[in-house]
Order: structure tokens, then sequence, then C-alpha cells
């Protein structure tokens, strides 16, 4: 830059941002990469004493059935076959649904588990013996009901592509435990990713340095973590430091704290050819806990993934999400229905979720650690019926959904909110997705009215303006 007003102006500016949120990270970074990856560690800090220190999200892909998992209605069982009340129906929108359809009572069992008495379905086995770790939410609702706008919504906050997700929020207010590893995690298992793609573990507006990392199952964890072919580590060593002075100058240049989130991440990158290997070497673990979780070494699964959560939150990595697809049956065939399909997404994450709590009770970090399992949306009381299928099956539903939340100071055995005779709107103490994530962040210390970030001339928050905490959530 040849005026050195114009340069005194650019250095001003990044001051100025300097002055406060992030731009602290962006100045510290200027003094160096190093400097940035430490000033990140600390990040804006919480708002008052925190409950839990990190979050493993178990997000179910297409959302399950809550009607054949946790919500049992007899009711369906009386009127299964029948027309829906006209009622119900009203000018409502579905996604595949048309003209009047049936209700369809759900095939399986319920019973009663544990001292709370929390009933359940018979397609979860194991989670049902760890009832009395869990608050279980039958009161959830949206505003979404298609998969990629209610994934991104519930990750978001809103169903906007471009807002920062939850994992992204909390790496920017508490900064990451081990300066080796991202704040900020992603898993995926199933056929496919999530429809909402990154976008639901994007950083949106907030410094890319807090968007979630995605470890592969396959190759490398993460991608170009190996050296290339014929660059051996001492020639890579060098590299990043000539690129190191490069963005220095850069950044002394332009003042754009996204330069600063390049070094840091560079730095990051070098950091994680060491930590990342002994992290995702699941051989390291003893038999018995490889057996509990369900995981076949070498063969990518939920159960591997939930064990690596346990490694990852016990390193200090701040949030960890899982996706799990599968769960959209709409019974259009039998790869998507609710006899076959079904059973088969409950087998493959329900001993695992279970083994998790446990695991994470047994090393004393369930109770800073908050896990949430869940979907984007419910499941409708009738059949879908889509082109005269003979499947059983439902379409999406977002007036009415359950999940589950366990750790973290939440109440455990606790049942929550309840739907109609018909599980199709809810009948006591609703819960939004923005009172989810408000309640959430105040278990982790944060306000989530001051948790905010200035874009665009507007303070934006993960509640948008919404979102109450839940205080008979918590213990």
């Amino acid at each position: 830059m040849d005026d050195p007003l114009q340069a005194s102006a650019s250095r001003r500016r990044f001051l100025q941002q300097a002055g406060s949120g992030l731009g602290l990270v962006g100045l510290q970074g200027s003094l160096g990469a190093q400097a940035f990856g430490a000033a990140n560690s600390s990040g804006q800090g919480t708002h008052f004493p925190a409950q839990a220190k990190r979050v493993i999200y178990l997000h179910m892909a297409g959302s399950p059935s809550q009607l054949d998992l946790f919500d049992e209605k007899p009711e369906l069982k009386k009127y299964d076959g029948k027309e829906i009340p006209a009622r119900y129906i009203e000018n409502e929108r579905f996604a595949f649904i048309k003209g009047v359809p049936k209700l369809l009572a759900s095939p399986y069992g319920f019973a009663q588990h544990g001292q709370s008495g929390m009933r359940l379905s018979e397609l979860l086995p194991q989670t049902a013996k760890i009832v009395d770790k869990l608050t279980l939410v039958r009161s959830m609702h949206t505003e979404q009901f298609n998969h990629g706008p209610a994934q991104i919504f519930l990750n978001t906050g809103s169903p906007i592509i471009g807002r920062p997700s939850f994992g992204s929020w909390l790496s920017y207010a508490l900064g990451t435990e081990n300066r080796d590893l991202p704040a900020f995690v992603v898993l995926n298992s199933g056929q496919f990713l999530p429809s909402g793609g990154s976008s639901c573990w994007g950083s949106g507006f907030l410094p890319s340095i807090h968007q979630g990392v995605r470890f592969r199952s396959k190759g490398d964890p993460v991608l170009f973590l190996s050296n290339p072919e014929g660059l051996d580590a001492s020639t890579r060593a060098r590299t990043l430091q000539a690129l190191e002075k490069l963005n220095q100058r850069r950044l002394e240049e332009s003042g754009d704290a996204e330069v600063a989130t390049r070094m840091a991440q560079y730095e990051l990158s070098q950091r994680m050819q060491s930590s990342v290997p002994e992290l995702t070497n699941l051989g390291a673990e003893s038999r018995e806990t490889l057996d509990d979780y369900g995981v076949t070494l070498g063969q990518p699964s939920f159960a591997s993934n939930a064990l690596m959560a346990r490694r990852l939150v016990e390193r200090g990595v701040r949030f960890v999400q899982l996706y799990h697809w599968g769960w959209d049956n709409h019974g259009s065939s039998g790869s998507d229905d609710i006899m076959s399909s079904l059973p088969m997404r409950c087998r493959e994450t329900d001993r695992a979720s279970a083994a998790l709590i446990l695991d994470l009770e047994a090393r004393g970090l369930l109770d800073e650690t908050l896990v949430v399992w869940g979907g984007e949306f419910g499941r409708t009381p009738m059949n879908e019926e889509r082109n005269g299928s003979k499947f059983l099956g439902r379409d999406h539903h977002p007036h009415a959904f359950s999940l589950w939340i366990a750790g973290g100071g939440f109440k455990p055995g606790l049942t929550h909110g309840a739907t109609d005779e018909l599980g199709y709107f809810i009948s006591e103490k609703p819960v939004s997705v923005n009172d989810l994530h408000a309640t959430l962040l105040h278990q982790l210390g944060l306000d989530h009215e001051r948790l905010t970030y200035s874009h665009q001339g507007r303070d934006f928050r993960l509640t948008d303006v919404a979102g109450v905490v839940q205080r008979e959530l918590l213990a």
C-alpha cells in the first residue's frame, strides 16, 4: 500500500474492529497465528456460572416418528384406518399427503421403564435402560415442514441459509479447550448427508474459524491432513512458514480479520497432523467399550461416531454434532416404511446412544456435557399412502415432535409436555426450537439475548427475536 494515510486509516479500522467481539481475536491474530490460537481458545466468556461446558448433538436426519418411539397414543388404535376429522387438516399444508388421510396406529408396543416410569417404544430397548438419566420433551414444535429448511432452522435458529450454526455460536462464545483440535466437529453416518448440507454447520457471518470441521469416516479424517506424495514434513513446515509471512504482510496492509483466521487455520492444521491420528484410533479403546457401543473397527457407523464424540469432548472439543441419515419414513416403499426402515434405524443408533450416556457418566463427563437426541420435526398421525402405497409411513409434521436431553443440569427422568389424543397438536407446555436453543445456552452459562454479533447494521443472535429459557426442564 503506497499511500501512508490510506495505510494508517486501514490500520485504524482494524483497531476499531478489535475494540469489541471477535475483533479482539483478529487483533491478536495480527501478532501471529500462535497468538490468535491462544486468543481463540478462551472465546468471549460466559455471562454467568455454567452447568455445562460442551455439547454432543445427535441429529437423526429425516426425523424419527415420535408416535412410534416416544409418544404413545392409544386413541390411534381405536380409530386406526378411519379418516382424520376435517378440523385437524383444514388449511393444512403437507409435503406429500393428498385428500383426506386415514389415521395410523403405531404397530409397536410401549411400556414403562425406570423409577420415573417413562414410557418408550419396544424399538428402543437400550434407551429404555437409561430413561432415569433423560429429559424427554414431547412438546417440541417447529416452523418448517421440509427437511432442508427445518434442519437449517434447528441448527441456526433461522431457515435462511447463511446464519451461524449453534456450534459456531458456541465456538465464538467459549472458544476451545484444546488448541490442537477444532472447537466444533461434525460427524456423518448413513447413506447421505443431511438435506440442509454444510449450512447446518456453517459459521455464517461469524469468522470462518468458527465453522464446523467435518471428520470423514474413510481415508484421512480431515481433508489434506496427510502430506502430499513427495512432500516431507520439513518441506511442508517451511511452506507454511512462508505462507504465514505472506499472510502477516497482507494482514498489516488490509486489516482483514479473515486473514488472521486463515493464519490460525494453517497453524491448527499443522498441529492436527499430530493430534488427529491418535484421536481417531478407536483401536486404542478396550474391547468392552467397543462392544458396549457396538463398534466394528474399520466399519463406518453411527456407533463409531458416537464413540468418537466421547473421545472428542474428552479432549476438550466444545461442540460435536452427529448426523445419522435415514429417518424419513414416508412408506413410499419397503426401504422407507415404519415396519422395516424405522426398526433398522433404531438398531443402528439405540445401543450406541445409550452407551454414550453411560460412558460419559462413568468418566465424570456427563454432568458437564449436554447430549441432545432428535430430528428436525415430527411425523403425522396419519398414514401417507403416497400414490396408493400399501407400505405404512408418515408424512412431515411440524406441529409436534419429541426429543431427549441428558446431562448438563437438565432434570433426569422428566417427561415434559404432551400432545392431544391423536398426537397432532401440542396440548401442554409447548417448546419451540428457539426455546430449546435459549435453554441449552443458559446451561452453558450464556444469556441468549446477550450473545450477539453485529452484522450489516443489526445485532444477530442464535434465537433471533424469540426464545424463552424453559426452567421446568432444569434440575
